[in-house]
């Protein structure tokens, strides 16, 4: 952090992140397999496992790297998701090679071409066989989140996302199983019936280090404070009670505002302007903005502090429109946004992509609340990006299809 903003925000030497170097070494390393299979033709196997097995460690380890340095440059990308979510992936094919590697060292021969070519086409399904006490364990928790959330909130489609994340997680699970027991009872060469396998697979795959990542980049941002030297405050609104106060949601969000206002004000003596950001809802008797207006008021902070953003419909408007406001009055403030924990990920993301500087802070949720509404933003995240999104699937299918073709065609 420098300036309370984040580093490449004000630190030019910073720079984003590449995995271009992961092409580089795999390059590399074929460069260097090529030679072992034609000069080590005795022992070439087991300095071939060898070889995949330091690969995948450094793949691994860039992939950390570049997380890392992501966090440092921007920590609300969705890079902050891919990068965690598919280092977990790589260091189960590191584990599994470096047990082929040592298997090859102490009987030498024992594993062929064709066999290390099996461990690669079935890589995506042993992933998600072995991560399966993980999932079954994070679905049963989604679950059970979720019949307090509608116990206590009431049953619309938004309260059971995460009942149906879960029946998804692990009926696809079981698919898998069963087309791949499948397949083994039927000799295990049919092309269609692996074809099918792998390629489910790999869509499990995605989606499971997807969730994955964007749990590590949501905890990660939700427990971020901001640096206290900050000049601007913007809380974001998300609905009101049937007589206009905040709800309780929103007043959370606001009493967190507050609370950081006044350790702010105790630690550098440093006074911040308040900015209230939502429009007015059709079911609602005023703006989002002027309810917030009114209870920051009775909390004793003075009307000449509060700025009000009171078009906005939604947490893209939110940022777009508090961002022309700054820049008309202080475009070189230092910012801070004020939103509920399960929010800060994806709000940050809208704040970037309006251009607007900000650092967020989330409120404390309810515990049944915060599990399914991360799964609303899960969802929303992946609706956005479409092409990236598309690209990343696209080529895990593609090279399980040619890996199943190659093996069983």
């Amino acid at each position: 952090m420098k300036n309370g903003k984040p580093d490449y925000m004000s630190d030019k030497k910073v720079r984003k992140p590449k995995v271009y170097s992961i092409l580089v070494l795999t390059l590399i390393i074929a460069l260097v397999m090529a030679f072992i299979w034609h000069f080590f033709e005795a022992e070439r196997m087991k300095y071939a496992v060898l070889l995949l097995s330091v690969y995948f460690a450094a793949v691994v380890l860039l992939l950390l790297r570049a997380f890392r340095r992501q966090l440092r440059y921007n920590r609300y990308s969705y890079n902050t998701i891919i990068y965690p979510g598919f280092a977990l992936f790589a260091a189960s094919l590191f584990f599994t090679f470096a047990y082929i590697t040592a298997e090859s060292f102490r009987n030498t021969g024992s594993y062929r071409l064709e066999q290390v070519v099996f461990t690669f086409v079935h890589s995506a399904k042993n992933y998600m066989f072995l991560t399966t006490p993980l999932l079954l364990f994070f679905s049963l928790s989604l679950l059970v989140s979720n019949i307090a959330l509608v116990r206590h909130e009431g049953k619309r489609f938004v309260n059971i996302l995460g009942i149906i994340l879960s029946a998804l997680l692990i009926g696809g699970d079981i698919a898998v199983g069963i087309l791949d027991l499948l397949s083994a009872m039927s000799g295990g060469g049919n092309l269609a019936k692996n074809m099918i396998v792998n390629v489910g697979a790999a869509f499990y795959l995605y989606f499971e280090c997807m969730i994955i990542g964007a749990a590590i980049a949501d905890i990660i941002a939700a427990r971020h404070i901001p640096d206290k030297d900050q000049d601007i405050l913007i809380v974001l609104g998300c609905g009101l009670r049937g007589d206009g106060s905040p709800t309780p949601l929103l007043k959370q969000r606001l009493d967190l505002a507050l609370q950081f206002n006044r350790e702010q004000e105790l630690s550098t003596g440093r006074q911040a302007l308040f900015l209230v950001s939502g429009g007015q809802g059709s079911d609602e008797i005023q703006s989002e903005a002027e309810s917030m207006r009114a209870y920051l008021v009775s909390q004793g902070i003075e009307k000449d502090r509060i700025l009000i953003e009171d078009r906005s419909c939604d947490t893209k408007e939110n940022m777009r429109f508090s961002k022309t406001i700054i820049d008309e009055i202080y475009p070189e403030a230092n910012v801070a946004f004020f939103t509920s924990n399960y929010h800060v990920f994806r709000a940050g993301l809208k704040a970037r992509q309006s251009k607007l500087r900000a650092d967020g802070m989330g409120a404390a949720t309810k515990w049944y609340f915060w599990p399914n509404a991360s799964v609303r933003e899960f969802v929303g995240l992946l609706t956005e990006h479409r092409c990236k999104q598309a690209c990343l699937l696209l080529g895990l299918t593609v090279v399980y299809s040619v890996l199943t073709i190659i093996v069983y065609g």
